[in-house]
């Protein structure tokens, strides 16, 4: 794709993040809040033009740029203090998950296999990419994709609103919350919008966290097409598909995380960093809100809104009260 194609919707996120950092700090809202704002304002309003669409579209790269430079932050002793415990808590939460849905989507509200599979993928992993790779695995039909896609949107849109509220009503430490936010909501954007809303170091134990989960996406991947498979409805995934569907910036995160470990960069320098991955972030949430589009999200099935939202209470109180117990 031309960098001409790309230009006109780079500036419109230009102009967003510029317009966002300068509304937080005049009124004091949080400028990565007010970035989505503005994008789901953009998408909601006038619509974004076809014209705009390409460059807007490369907000998933700036979010993945930024969580890559934020690694320079980090150290390992830093994530090794309590790195094992944050590793333990993810898995049992993924496969909490993975189980309350599949319960749900079956046994309770009666869904197809797949569709269930696609949520608890979803809900469990990282979202939509979650779905998606989990789909080419148990050869899940369109219409159930869209129905778990457009699911986890509707609950992306929800907790960017709900989790800080209750992060300050009920009092957490950033750790805290910035792990639960990392172990219990869906996509990594929202997640890591979230978490920086709540504190700086929120938001790095949020995209830690996240990230830990993020990695785990080819074991889910291998045990729903190892199910279906034996039941006859799935196919092997290939090396291929895993390495397409595995989250790239993770292994650029722990590179700059070990080069910061050895004390590469200097005072000056981590700064720098700091300052260029928050504007990244800016760029990748206005583009984040224009994936949050009402007319869309209105689509979304009542059942499997209703097996997300339960399951997502009761993961979401089963995480924190673990973390709470735990930190």
């Amino acid at each position: 794709m031309s960098a001409y194609r790309l230009l006109p919707g780079l500036v419109v996120l230009c102009l967003g993040a510029l317009v966002a950092r300068a509304i937080g700090l005049t009124v004091g809202l949080n400028h990565l809040l007010v970035a989505i704002a503005l994008g789901f304002a953009l998408a909601n309003g006038p619509g974004v033009p076809d014209r705009l669409r390409p460059g807007i579209e490369t907000h998933k790269l700036w979010l993945g740029a930024g969580i890559v430079l934020m690694g320079a932050s980090l150290t390992l002793e830093a994530i090794l203090e309590v790195g094992a415990t944050v590793l333990l808590v993810v898995a049992l939460v993924i496969a909490v998950t993975i189980v309350v849905v599949e319960v749900l989507s079956r046994n309770v509200f009666g869904l197809a296999e797949q569709l269930g599979s696609l949520l608890a993928a979803g809900a469990s992993i990282c979202g939509v990419s979650a779905v998606v790779a989990v789909a080419g695995a148990i050869r899940a039909r369109e219409d159930q994709i869209a129905y778990a896609a457009a699911t986890v949107l509707l609950f992306d849109a929800i907790t960017i609103v709900v989790y800080p509220i209750v992060g300050g009503l009920l009092g957490l430490s950033d750790v805290v919350f910035g792990v639960w936010a990392g172990v219990s909501m869906f996509s990594t954007g929202p997640v890591v919008a979230v978490g920086f809303a709540y504190s700086e170091v929120a938001g790095q134990w949020a995209t830690m966290t996240k990230l830990s989960r993020n990695a785990l996406i080819g074991v889910v991947v291998l045990a729903y097409a190892s199910y279906y498979a034996q039941q006859g409805e799935g196919g092997r995934p290939s090396i291929g598909l895993l390495w397409a569907e595995f989250p790239k910036f993770v292994l650029g995160f722990i590179a700059l995380v070990i080069l910061a470990s050895a004390g590469v960069f200097s005072s000056a320098q981590e700064a720098t960093i700091e300052n260029a991955y928050n504007w990244l972030f800016l760029l990748a949430f206005v583009g984040l809100g224009t994936e949050i589009r009402i007319a869309e999200l209105r689509n979304t099935g009542v059942t499997p809104a209703i097996v997300v939202l339960v399951s997502l209470l009761l993961v979401s109180a089963f995480s924190l009260a673990l973390l709470v117990l735990l930190f």
